[in-house]
Parts: structure tokens; sequence; C-alpha cells
């Protein structure tokens, strides 16, 4: 069985004026990808619940995080072409094109909602195989490359069902 590309954001927060602050990407051949994000001039937004989620201060991304071009540009080599499945669709979607609209480079890849390869059962089972599965790798969840690492194995159990 193939399995998907898979891609996870973390933001500064959520709905308007919320941007991305870190990206994960598990690729098909198992390989993990992730990527801080230094906020650009304008992006002001800041969630402190959003903070006490996933743990990164605005200092750490300021300090760590690549631009908003290195990003882009990034992704798009890692992912050109390709299709990336997201448990998050409508989030990941608008804060990839917040990313991608800021660096002004055109996204050479497509996002869509990993929900669309899972059958009736399979979904039914989602939600308690994902909570199973990040309880057994005991990774920190609401880090992207963590969390993408969760995905792929849940979409792996519940598609062997």
């Amino acid at each position: 069985m193939d399995f998907p590309a898979i891609i996870d954001l973390e933001a500064s927060g959520f709905g308007r004026g919320s941007y991305p602050i870190e990206v994960g990407v598990r690729l098909s051949d198992g390989s993990v990808h992730s990527l801080l994000i230094k906020p650009t001039q304008g992006w002001d937004h800041w969630d402190e619940s959003a903070q006490a989620i996933h743990g990164i201060s605005r200092e750490h991304l300021n300090e760590h995080g690549k631009s908003v071009a290195e990003v882009a540009l990034f992704l798009n080599e890692l992912c050109h072409g390709q299709t990336l499945y997201s448990d998050a669709w409508s989030f990941d979607s608008s804060w990839l094109g917040r990313l991608y609209d800021e660096a002004q480079i055109v996204q050479r890849f497509k996002v869509d909602t990993l929900m669309r390869l899972l059958n009736e059962d399979e979904l039914a089972r989602w939600s308690d195989t994902k909570d199973a599965t990040a309880k057994e790798l005991a990774l920190a969840v609401h880090r992207a490359a963590n969390d993408v690492q969760v995905l792929s194995e849940t979409f792996k159990k519940v598609k062997a069902g």
C-alpha cells in the first residue's frame, strides 16, 4: 500500500490574523522535514493560548525561524508536483496560502484533506486510533514534525484494519 505525503502546520493562533509558525511534512518515503517560520513584518497576531498548546514562543521563532521565502522555496523543492494530505485542511490551506502570498511565490504542490482517503469504517476508527497512536509514539503533540508522524502511523493502522 502506498502511504500519502502528509503536511501539518502550527500557527500563531486561530482565525483572522493568524499565520503559520511551523510546518512539518512526512513524505511517502517516510522522511520527515520540519521548519520554524520567522514572523514577517505585519504578522503581529499572537495568541497566548496557542503558544501554550504548541510551546513555541515568538522570540524562539525570531531567533530560529526561516524567512517565509526560504520556507516556501524549500517546500516547493521538496513537494513539487505532489499532493500532500492534511487532517485540518481548511486551516493548513489557509496558512499555506498566507505563507506563499507573503513570499510572493507560487505554491508548486497541492494540499487535500486526508479524510478523502478514508472509507466510512476507517473514518469511524480514526479519532480513537489517532489518540492511541499518539500515546504509543510518546511524541509531544502540536509540533508539526511529530504530528505528521502520528498522522502517518494512524493512517497505516486505520488502513490495516
